[in-house]
């Protein structure tokens, strides 16, 4: 069974060496919305594949990562870059470009990891991340499922590459939950949220 839960985050970025002009020149913005598809073939003790008040706790932190965010490309100009740092407290920086599609690759890759550093305590079984689909816009959407995520043809995406800023950590209710993440902690889920 797949089960949806739907997130909404505002975003600013440029997608360097696109088609359009005016993505690839210009700051701009999107209202996105990530679904994040959730699948087992078994029910926990309340007979839900996952209760959907837990993936309000770390994947949505994560996701609201990049709300009111500029998200930078670590290959951008480095003024840019630096200019974009100095003006905004709020910035996330990937090893990639934020387009749609890397988005995709970027947060299966982050909610994978909150997954696999969880202690379910509610009888969940075998909660694997079915795929990531992010809207840009009200028609244009990019779905990412694991071959993505790793695709070496779409270029490798390492955690440790991704960078949030001061004031984006300070807002998570664990302490250092990005580190806790990389260094792959156990995160026991609360008996009651």
């Amino acid at each position: 069974m797949i089960i949806r839960k739907l997130f909404k985050f505002e975003n600013a970025h440029i997608v360097r060496g696109c088609s359009t002009q005016k993505c690839s020149e210009n700051i701009h913005g999107h209202s996105y919305k990530v679904e994040v598809l959730l699948e087992s073939n078994y029910l926990d003790h309340g007979q839900m594949v996952y209760d959907f008040g837990l993936t309000k706790l770390y994947i949505k932190e994560l996701i609201d990562a990049f709300d009111h965010s500029i998200t930078l490309w670590s290959e951008d100009n480095p003024s840019y870059i630096k200019d974009m740092k100095k003006h905004s407290a709020r910035w996330v920086e990937l090893p990639v470009s934020p387009s749609a599609e890397q988005f995709s690759r970027v947060i299966y890759l982050m909610v994978e990891r909150v997954l696999s550093c969880t202690g379910m305590v509610n009888g969940e079984k075998n909660v694997s991340l079915h795929s990531i689909i992010v809207h840009e816009t009200e028609t244009g959407y990019a779905q990412g499922f694991k071959e993505d995520a790793y695709s070496e043809l779409m270029g490798i995406i390492d955690l440790k590459d991704i960078v949030f800023s001061k004031q984006i950590q300070q807002k998570w209710t664990k302490n250092n939950l990005w580190e806790a993440l990389l260094a792959e902690k156990l995160m026991v889920n609360p008996k009651k949220v």
